[in-house]
């Protein structure tokens, strides 16, 4: 997949009859009569809406144009409007020019749907190169914002679309919209009875989706257009999709979930998005007390430049996490700080930080480069050198972060959490490949049964998975933090958090947290007075304490407290999420020389083990990429279209 480019925004101007305009197009965003008759007669009527989602489960729209987002914000009004609806409504819009808030603000400043417009202006994203997953109606409502060139993003979606809205300025203005390539992968991405609308009637347009297995036809227009153009899609030939993403025909839409840290509440979360219901399990009485009870932990992005998949994924992580938790944190539900992080470098010079940054072109809410000087107002500290800071970072406590996705869940009747319930083996009902599986106690009680099961238990996986199936490696990292008290002898407390050689952030109470140490395969759980002193030692760098002040500071000072757990942490950092491959059907594969160059064609567990999925290898940025890597689950077992492009769900697919 291309590297995405750097986003420019639209410009948006007005014509003298206060018609939005788009000067780099010399085109309008909607006639002059306003944009509601043309999305009801052209994208809604054209094709057969709301009539069609009655009754469904999920419907799935793909836009080609999101422009001012009244195709979307119509769609979400017919869908309000009708008692019929699908159960939910999943958007997709693409847009290579987005608009900057405050013009998407004026654009709606005489929106006829004004609350609904409201709540858009509200959620809008940063203009970032990632999809951007926004909820409405309580997330039966969802927008699934693809910012790029939809010649480079297409490509990656991972959907089954059941309409398409095909909008953009015209094709004799913006030709890049219309290209074979384009309704290559509109085809591609086509639901079985899919259709399709446009205005234009283009004869590039009627090609193009005749060639690719739609039946074209033209049919009268509205505001000044003659004709427009609608079509239904019935190939030929449909090509079967990989085995790794054909979902479990589940009945009921029910899942086991093992493991209630922040891996096993975020799977519950997700998969509640999606109307599934969940038991999770857990070895200890309440959710979150085994890792994910640490005080607290950074929730921030990655950037490196090019843009890697491992910083793509993080950002993607980071962004989503921010959304979720923001309101959450503003009405006191969960504990932490999303104000900002600094993230140190001391490799870096000012000149070549503004090179990187340039290179990639992130907007400065989301990452911009703090020099020396910044760096020390910023955090209150002498810090050994600038660093990079990121807008909407900070800080949460895994704990109420995780128990707080499992609540959403709770509150809305899909999911139960069972305590005291250590899962010693999984087995089928029976040996019908449909029957469901079982969570069976050491003692032989039958914990929980579902069609689907998640292993979301961390190292603790490996152990649950039937024989015949292994994981990519995990390492069991131990984790010592160090918590010193509000009165530690020449402690600089820190004004936001921030990173660099470890970590330091100031608890609500007045404490600071800091750490954290790394040791591979250490399993001693006792918290040693040496790792206290490797994190006060990387504390002093980065201006928390005096450096003299370090070695007076011992385990047993009544100033320090300290906890020890461990992160399963793979080799590349980056999630192990979905079915586990089967290794004799893949030696098969491999002998017949099948294609095999990229994870999702790689054969998955054979019938026996149907339905069962893993989400783990969180390691220390946990907190950050859950919720994403939970939804990247969720949309796996369900079918739901895919929140990250194929490039990323490769990277964390669990057969990379």
């Amino acid at each position: 997949m291309k590297r995405a480019a750097p986003i420019t925004p639209a410009h948006l101007t007005f014509d003298a009859d206060g018609t939005p305009f788009a000067p780099d197009f010399d085109d309008v965003y909607h006639p002059a009569a306003g944009p509601l008759t043309q999305v009801q007669h052209i994208f809604l009527g054209g094709n057969g809406l709301p009539g069609r989602w009655g009754g469904r489960q999920r419907f799935v729209i793909l836009e080609t144009g999101f422009g001012l987002g009244n195709n979307f914000l119509a769609t979400w009004a017919a869908w309000r409007a009708d008692p019929a609806r699908c159960e939910q409504l999943v958007f997709i819009s693409l847009e290579k020019h987005p608009l900057r808030p405050a013009d998407l603000a004026l654009a709606h400043q005489a929106s006829p749907l004004p609350e609904l417009a409201r709540q858009l202006i509200e959620q809008w994203p940063l203009l970032t190169p990632d999809l951007h997953t926004l909820d409405f109606e309580a997330g039966r409502v969802q927008l699934m914002l693809v910012f790029g060139d939809a010649n480079h993003t297409l490509p990656g979606l991972q959907a089954s679309v059941d309409a398409f809205y095909l909008d953009g300025f015209t094709p004799a203005r913006n030709a890049a919209m219309w290209t074979s390539d384009v309704f290559k992968r509109v085809g591609r991405l086509a639901a079985s009875g899919a259709t399709a609308a446009t205005w234009s009637s283009a004869r590039v347009v009627r090609d193009g989706l005749a060639s690719n297995g739609f039946e074209v036809e033209r049919v009268p227009g509205c505001t000044g257009k003659w004709t427009m153009t609608v079509a239904r899609y019935a190939p030929r030939f449909v090509q079967p999709p990989p085995a790794a993403f054909r979902p479990p025909v589940a009945t009921p839409q029910a899942a086991i979930v093992i493991g209630a840290g922040l891996a096993g509440c975020a799977a519950a979360w997700a998969l509640a998005r999606q109307g599934w219901h969940c038991t999770v399990l857990d070895r200890q009485a309440a959710p979150a007390q085994e890792t994910s009870s640490n005080a607290g932990g950074l929730m921030h992005g990655i950037f490196n430049a090019p843009d890697s998949l491992h910083a793509r994924w993080f950002r993607a992580s980071a962004l989503l996490t921010a959304r979720l938790a923001q309101p959450a944190l503003a009405a006191g539900q969960i504990t932490g700080q999303l104000n900002g992080l600094l993230r140190l470098d001391e490799r870096l010079s000012d000149a070549r930080a503004a090179e990187q940054l340039a290179s990639v072109g992130l907007p400065p809410e989301y990452l911009r480069w703090l020099d020396h000087d910044t760096a020390g107002t910023t955090t209150g500290l002498p810090v050994p050198s600038g660093g990079w800071w990121y807008g909407s970072a900070g800080w949460l406590s895994p704990a109420s972060w995780a128990t707080w996705l499992l609540a959403q869940a709770q509150q809305a009747g899909l999911a139960r959490f069972i305590g005291h319930a250590p899962v010693e083996r999984l087995q089928r009902a029976s040996l019908d490949p449909a029957a469901p599986w079982q969570a069976i106690a050491a003692d032989g009680r039958l914990l929980a049964s579902a069609p689907v099961v998640v292993l979301a238990n961390a190292i603790d996986a490996r152990r649950l998975l039937p024989a015949g199936l292994t994981l990519p490696a995990l390492s069991a990292l131990r984790g010592q933090t160090s918590v010193l008290g509000a009165d530690t002898p020449g402690l600089r407390r820190p004004q936001v958090p921030l990173s660099g050689q470890g970590y330091a952030l100031a608890l609500p109470d007045g404490r600071v947290l800091t750490g954290a140490t790394s040791q591979d395969g250490d399993l001693d759980p006792s918290v040693r007075r040496a790792d206290h002193q490797h994190n006060l030692q990387r504390a002093a760098m980065m201006g928390l304490l005096e450096a003299q002040d370090t070695a007076s500071h011992g385990a047993g000072d009544a100033a320090f407290t300290g906890r020890v757990g461990w992160r399963a942490t793979t080799a590349d950092r980056l999630p192990l999420i979905g079915p586990p491959v089967d290794p004799q059907a893949l030696a098969a594969a491999r002998a017949a020389r099948a294609r095999l160059d990229a994870p999702r064609l790689q054969p998955r567990c054979h019938d026996a083990e149907q339905g069962l999925y893993l989400l783990t290898g969180l390691g220390s940025r946990g907190i950050t990429s859950a919720a994403l890597a939970a939804q990247v689950l969720a949309a796996w077992v369900t079918g739901a279209p895919f929140p990250v492009d194929a490039a990323l769900r490769d990277a964390v697919d669990v057969a990379r």
